[in-house]
């Protein structure tokens, strides 16, 4: 009799961008942790980034997972662009390079594993790539899909057709007015809609990837999301109408400020000793992610109304992130001038500064790690999205959840607005409030990760649902082979 609940054997792939190689490889961990084998597929340019900035780490970035019993092999390839090309000043070569030539790539590479030998049951993707579904099917493999974002921006790429038909995107005068034809999504105005489906312009190579991905995801055997069934139970459900969809999230490692995996592209400054010598909540924590850019102008606006608003802070400012032609994008004489009450630095561990008590809110780009992290620590927001997802985003923080403020209401910020927003977040009447509130989002959270938990729960559905469907494609297999005898 053929053996029953083989061990599960998942090849994962991670979308190249710091924003999606956290979840996944925490998603990975969870899974080897269930008793699955993993091979985690990273390409030779995130691996490359990894290495240099966690030099200790060596070749192999999950060897202290294996030594803790967990079964994750590794391997790297090319995204069809060599190692040191810079993908964040070209950001649509990188993106139709994994349009064109990326699938090249993975399909050799699970060509490959699957004829060692290695009995490989199915592939985990990121829903942004745009092959996993025939890769999946050409090999026999179940296809999982991974959304690393919530199920309300899942949802509206979902029916971008309805959007198109219902004239509110794609179309030469779109409409203005709120959209309330997405089944389980309360009705929502264009500006909170992702900054992809507000454009005017739909044939950039973000829009191929958009459309591409969706319909390749709709051919998936399941869908991940990390987000928290009882934040967004009407659009879950309303999805899990159609395809079978699993709320799973947040994706946390065990240890939430500590990781056994190397995840960050860039080497992280400590900051933990000039916090310990702050106040409780005082600080203001600003960074404004992994790749989106802010505009020179924006960000002296930012950087004067920190200087404005006497509060501290700590300021992550990415070497690119005006632009990788621009070192050093700050006023003339910040520096000095926030001296006494500031440290700027390069990249941090974000988990664990948000943890570290003397923080009291976040400026953040409103990307979905940062809000679940933010959430997890208790620590309110001040939101300026900056691209894609990020509007959406701020939505869920500012008008559903109540948990933060937006940085500026106006078109174009200015110093005095960012001043007065920083001042009412950190110490405004509305303080307290923003606080209660959080604690609250955060009590949903862990309830959803604890034993009994909707995350938890929806988590060995899956896996259950995941046996059952490799099951059925091992006896059709072998009805087929039976057949042929």
């Amino acid at each position: 009799m053929a053996e029953k609940h083989k061990k599960p054997h998942a090849i994962v792939f991670a979308y190249p961008l710091q924003g999606h190689i956290v979840p996944v490889v925490h998603l990975a961990l969870k899974l080897a942790s269930h008793g699955f084998t993993i091979t985690f597929i990273n390409t030779h340019s995130i691996h490359n980034h990894t290495s240099k900035a966690h030099p200790k780490t060596g070749a192999e970035l999950f060897a202290k997972a294996r030594e803790s019993g967990l079964d994750i092999r590794y391997t790297t390839i090319s995204d069809g662009l060599p190692v040191e090309f810079d993908r964040s000043l070209n950001h649509d070569q990188f993106l139709a390079a994994l349009l064109h030539v990326f699938s090249a790539h993975a399909e050799e590479v699970v060509a490959k594993i699957v004829a060692s030998g290695e009995d490989v049951h199915c592939l985990i993707a990121d829903t942004f790539f745009v092959w996993p579904s025939k890769i999946a099917k050409k090999f026999d493999l179940v296809h999982v899909s991974f959304w690393t974002e919530p199920a309300l921006v899942f949802t509206l790429y979902y029916h971008w057709d309805l959007l198109r038909l219902n004239g509110h995107f794609d179309c030469q005068d779109c409409r203005e007015d709120a959209i309330d034809y997405i089944p389980g999504v309360k009705a929502i105005e264009p500006k909170d809609t992702t900054s992809y489906l507000q454009e005017t312009d739909t044939t950039s190579i973000c829009h191929q990837i958009i459309y591409s991905c969706f319909i390749d995801t709709k051919n998936a055997d399941f869908v991940l999301c990390n987000t928290v069934q009882e934040l967004e139970h009407d659009t879950i459900s309303a999805l899990q109408a159609k395809i079978p969809y699993y709320a799973i999230g947040p994706i946390f490692p065990n240890d939430f400020s500590k990781t056994i995996v190397a995840t960050s592209l860039w080497s992280e400054s400590q900051c933990t000793k000039w916090l310990d010598k702050r106040p409780h909540a005082s600080v203001l924590y600003v960074s404004f992610g992994s790749y989106a850019h802010v505009t020179k102008n924006d960000l002296v606006e930012i950087a004067s109304g920190l200087s404005l608003s006497k509060v501290s802070f700590v300021l992550v400012l990415r070497p690119d992130v005006v632009s990788s032609d621009d070192a050093d994008p700050l006023p003339v004489g910040f520096k000095e001038e926030v001296a006494d009450r500031a440290i700027v630095i390069p990249w941090c561990t974000q988990r664990e500064v948000l943890a570290h008590p003397a923080i009291g809110g976040f400026l953040t780009h409103c990307g979905w790690n940062s809000i679940l992290e933010s959430i997890w620590c208790e620590v309110p927001l001040l939101c300026f999205p900056l691209y894609t997802d990020q509007f959406t985003n701020r939505k869920l923080v500012v008008d559903d959840w109540k948990i933060g403020i937006n940085l500026s209401n106006k078109k174009v910020i200015s110093k005095e607005e960012v001043s007065d927003n920083i001042n009412r977040l950190m110490c405004g009447e509305s303080k307290d409030e923003f606080k209660n509130r959080i604690k609250e989002i955060k009590k949903t959270l862990e309830s959803a990760v604890s034993p009994s938990g909707s995350s938890e729960k929806n988590m060995l559905q899956f896996i259950k649902d995941l046996e059952a469907k490799i099951e059925k494609i091992a006896h059709a297999k072998n009805s087929n082979c039976n057949g042929h005898v």
